[in-house]
């Protein structure tokens, strides 16, 4: 059975930092793209950004760049998204997933659960 958790997340002020995990069980991250998603209140899910199985970062939002990273650890079959200068905005619950590729035409396989970030202000 393939899961995915998401972890990390929790409430920091505006300015601070967070490191989420994603961590796989039942699959081999290895040959996964890994994108994350948030949805705030209210609003859609929203794609944010992308890491290919060579570890190339693709960005979907123009307003997370320069602020968010993402890495990947294929011994601990986890990808890690760095978030820092955080703005309330950026407040969503935050979602990984299992993709076939970080460019458009994706095939998205599996979710993890979600893990919620708030941000104060």
């Amino acid at each position: 059975q393939v899961q995915l958790v998401e972890s990390g997340g929790g409430l920091v002020q505006f300015g601070g930092s967070l490191r989420l995990s994603c961590t796989a069980s039942g699959l081999s991250l290895t040959y996964y793209a890994i994108g994350w998603f948030r949805q705030a209140p209210g609003k859609e899910r929203e794609r944010v950004l992308c890491i290919s199985s060579s570890a190339d970062t693709t960005y979907y939002l123009d307003s997370v760049k320069g602020r968010f990273t993402l890495s990947r650890d294929n011994s601990k079959n986890t990808v890690y998204l760095q978030m820092n200068s955080l703005k309330p905005e950026d407040t969503a619950v935050y979602y990984c997933a299992t993709l076939s590729q970080c460019t458009d035409g994706y095939y998205l396989d599996d979710w993890g659960q979600g893990t919620q970030v708030t941000v104060s202000p």
